[in-house]
């Protein structure tokens, strides 16, 4: 059930929502919660320099040797630009993507959790993956640990496929396929 604001949509973010970006971030460090779907968020300050580089993601031929493109998406109220989640669809797999990242990642703000802004977010993108990327099935990951996650991807139809231990930041993770019909 979805009990979050019915104006919020997934839209791609613009100058108009920087103040926005910068107060999801702030609430994030606070919470100490895990930044998913908010690629260079994660590091930099700046809402206008990673909104640049947001934009930058979609162009193959400007990313360094490694990188995939990707398309940046907030969930917002249009009208008053308050920002619910945070997501990226990888509209291709690398290595380490297709290992433990998997094709979206996404976040929901700390204090709007439990409210179905997750399940509305990833269904969202399933249908831009496959009207707009033309992809076939998606991979989508979460933290073993992460049962609110693990719970979304299931209600969007998740099948679990594998679960491997991330060495490097040190846990493991439930992998997930979904089939676009």
């Amino acid at each position: 059930m979805f009990l979050g604001n019915e104006k919020a949509q997934l839209i791609k973010p613009d100058e108009s929502y920087y103040e926005a970006v910068a107060s999801y971030q702030r609430e994030m460090l606070v919470a100490k919660s895990s930044m998913e779907g908010m690629g260079v968020l994660k590091r930099l300050v700046d809402p206008a320099e990673w909104l640049r580089q947001s934009r930058l993601g979609e162009h193959p031929e400007l990313l360094p040797p490694g990188r995939v493109p990707v398309t940046q998406f907030i969930l917002a109220d249009p009208e008053t630009k308050r920002i619910y989640g945070m997501l990226q669809v990888r509209h291709s797999l690398n290595e380490y993507m297709k290992r433990f990242a998997g094709h979206i990642g996404y976040s929901v703000r700390p204090t709007e959790r439990g409210k179905g802004y997750a399940t509305k977010m990833l269904n969202e993108a399933l249908v831009f993956c496959k009207e707009e990327l033309k992809l076939e099935k998606v991979m989508v990951s979460c933290r073993a640990e992460n049962e609110a996650s693990r719970r979304t991807i299931l209600a969007c139809g998740g099948v679990l496929d594998e679960k491997v231990y991330e060495f490097i930041s040190d846990f493991w993770v439930e992998k997930y396929w979904i089939t676009l019909e």
